[in-house]
């Protein structure tokens, strides 16, 4: 049941500034926004805390982490996203787009990653319809262009599904993330326990993968987000000649620019850039790519995913914060900014009328640390 509430004499993130004052929550909405230090009888008086939004995460890999939490380990479907869903709670996010590969490779079993998009984005749709879930899931299908399956998995999905971002994923050795060949090469082999003499070998038969079907991949996919009426983004865009191709496709999201050069092309082309929280609070890239922190500095960071480490995404929003002197425009990037270019219009704002998810936090020593989620106006951390 959802519970009305008060929190009084908070630090409330707005979009554009914080100020002192209180919200109100009534039938999990937001009803009213005041300033002031009061303390009505019955409110919760949060000493100061930041109330916020509760965070918006576009793009984690952590599902799959708990469904694989070893290689060749797989951990029951269900029980394996009620954990990711908990986990997420908390650490503030109360919405989060799932993401899911679709694209396998089938036809060598040295080199296979199996079919699972379908499954899994019923099992999610079910735990949701059912009530078993926290906090907010959207899907995110991840599409995999050097694959074998494609075409055929982004069939298995309708409007039905409101898919809410599709991203054109294109992992062919040497260029986006992993221009760096013995990066790539640490990487594969270290994740799949590849053998030195097998490296070459894998990488020869994703060349013929992207040859043969890359171009049209690319095109379903474009054709599929169409179709589910999701965002397209791009994935890993380093150079302004990928940007412009992810222009003309009609992308508005590019995950994880590489370079200050794709940055500023997506900039350009009114494409707004996500970076990996990972990134922004080790002070730079795993796979030497550009820093989070000089796209910062440069004013072409838009929003922030946690990407790996779900922690992060507070952390990151707040450090970003503090560094820019804005702490609404830090936070803003974990809230406002991923709502309005996934066209979620009822949340990441403190404004009347808008769904209660809030959250509630302190810095220690500069950290954030959380009191509390609401997530619908229901505490769910």
């Amino acid at each position: 049941m959802t519970q009305d509430m008060i929190l009084a004499n908070a630090t409330l993130v707005l979009p554009d500034e914080t100020i002192r004052g209180s919200i109100v929550v009534k039938d999990g909405m937001i009803a009213a926004v005041d300033s002031g230090t009061a303390v009505p009888a019955g409110a919760e008086d949060c000493e100061g805390d930041f109330v916020a939004p509760g965070l918006i995460e576009l793009h984690t890999d952590n599902l799959e982490r708990h469904i694989h939490p070893r290689p060749k380990v797989d951990w029951p479907h269900q029980a394996a996203i009620v954990a990711h869903d908990a986990e997420l709670a908390s650490v503030g996010i109360t919405t989060v787009f799932d993401a899911i590969r679709v694209g396998s490779i089938i036809s060598d079993p040295n080199k296979k990653y199996g079919k699972y998009a379908r499954q899994m984005a019923s099992e999610i749709l079910s735990m949701r319809e059912h009530g078993g879930l926290k906090i907010s899931h959207h899907l995110h299908l991840r599409a995999e262009t050097c694959s074998e399956t494609l075409i055929d998995e982004l069939a298995e999905f309708g409007p039905e599904d409101r898919v809410g971002i599709v991203s054109l994923m294109d992992h062919t050795p040497g260029q986006r993330q992993f221009t760096d060949m013995s990066k790539f090469e640490s990487y594969i082999r270290g994740k799949y326990a590849m053998p030195a003499d097998g490296f070459s070998e894998y990488c020869d038969f994703l060349f013929g993968l992207r040859e043969k079907l890359g171009e049209k991949h690319e095109k379903a996919t474009v054709d599929a987000a169409k179709r589910f009426g999701a965002v397209l983004a791009s994935h890993d865009d380093t150079t302004s000649e990928q940007v412009a191709v992810s222009a003309s496709y009609g992308i508005h999201l590019a995950e994880f620019p590489t370079t200050v050069e794709a940055a500023k092309a997506c900039r350009e082309n009114q494409i707004a850039n996500i970076m990996g929280g990972p990134n922004l609070v080790r002070g730079g890239s795993h796979s030497g790519n550009v820093a989070a922190i000089d796209l910062a500095d440069l004013d072409l960071l838009d929003i922030i995913s946690s990407d790996y480490v779900p922690a992060s995404l507070l952390l990151s929003a707040v450090q970003l914060g503090q560094h820019w002197g804005d702490m609404a425009k830090g936070l803003a990037t974990v809230t406002a900014t991923p709502a309005k270019m996934t066209e979620l219009h009822d949340r990441g704002r403190l404004e009347t009328g808008m769904q209660g998810d809030l959250i509630r936090f302190r810095l220690t020593e500069g950290v954030p640390a959380l009191r509390a989620v609401w997530s619908k106006g229901n505490r769910v951390a």
